[in-house]
């Protein structure tokens, strides 16, 4: 683990770090990525949302940086208050049909939805089981379709899966074990498993980003509170997690902050930006 001196980018996970469990920024959180901002620390947010769920969000709490969605696959840049798509990874369409295939051979009743950069296409059985806070999308106004999102209209960048009776954990290593080739599996937590392209992940999109800024990797400090969250703990210099993190992630964190609902990244932020004061 580096020094608060040493550390030039924050990267924090949304849901589970950075937010409450009510999901939302607080003040206390908003004033503290402010603060780092005005000293010199990049905020990059690194979460699985979506492109519309991330801008609301921004929106909320006046965010500016650079955010990296679906799980390393989607790039945005919120300096202008909206969302820019810098950069996108996709799944290659016969990557996409083989994985459909393959996991509903291993677990029958499995539902798909493909995911864009901007579009979210359900199967009809797919949303029947969400509910708004899994997609941050009334499950009712979903786009709807048995074949998925077409690669003519919007490349996808994740696929995402769950089955009424198998819990998503439960899903997430049966899949595992399958070895899927051409896909990088993760899991957040959520009541499904989720599939971008081979070798995206946060952690990519993060190292991708830090080389463009000439920021290598021993001055980031990452946070993060589940199994998506590994290689960008991993790859990152200091690796934090809440106090509420998972068993996994609490394994290989250098430092276990507070609780998220306690603005456990705030308070880092709030440290960093003393110890860059005090410089």
């Amino acid at each position: 683990m580096n020094s608060s001196e040493e550390v030039v980018v924050v990267a924090t996970d949304l849901d589970g770090t950075l937010l409450r469990s009510d999901r939302t920024v607080s003040a206390r959180t908003a004033a503290a990525m402010a603060a780092a901002d005005a000293v010199g620390i990049r905020v990059v947010w690194a979460t699985a949302r979506a492109r519309h769920s991330i801008h609301e969000l921004a929106a909320s709490c006046g965010f500016r940086g650079t955010a990296i969605g679906a799980n390393g696959a989607v790039v945005l840049d919120l300096a202008g208050g909206t969302p820019t798509i810098v950069s996108t990874r996709s799944v290659p369409a016969e990557i996409v049909a083989s994985v459909k295939t393959t996991v509903r051979s291993l677990v029958p009743g499995v539902a798909f939805a493909t995911v864009g950069a901007t579009r979210f296409v359900a199967e009809a059985r797919y949303a029947e089981l969400c509910v708004f806070a899994d997609h941050h999308r009334q499950p009712h106004e979903m786009e709807l379709s048995d074949h998925g999102l077409s690669v003519d209209i919007e490349p996808i960048v994740k696929i995402v899966a769950r089955h009424r009776d198998t819990s998503s954990e439960a899903l997430y290593e049966l899949v595992a074990a399958a070895g899927l080739g051409g896909v990088e599996l993760t899991h957040s937590g959520a009541p499904y498993i989720e599939m971008s392209a081979a070798g995206v992940s946060k952690a990519s999109a993060l190292q991708e980003l830090c080389e463009q800024w000439g920021v290598s990797g021993d001055s980031v400090a990452a946070v993060g509170d589940a199994r998506n969250d590994l290689p960008m703990l991993a790859w990152a210099g200091t690796a934090l997690c809440p106090s509420n993190a998972t068993e996994s992630v609490r394994a290989v964190a250098d430092r276990v902050l507070e609780s998220n609902d306690e603005d456990a990244v705030a308070r880092y932020l709030e440290e960093l930006t003393a110890s860059r004061t005090r410089q």
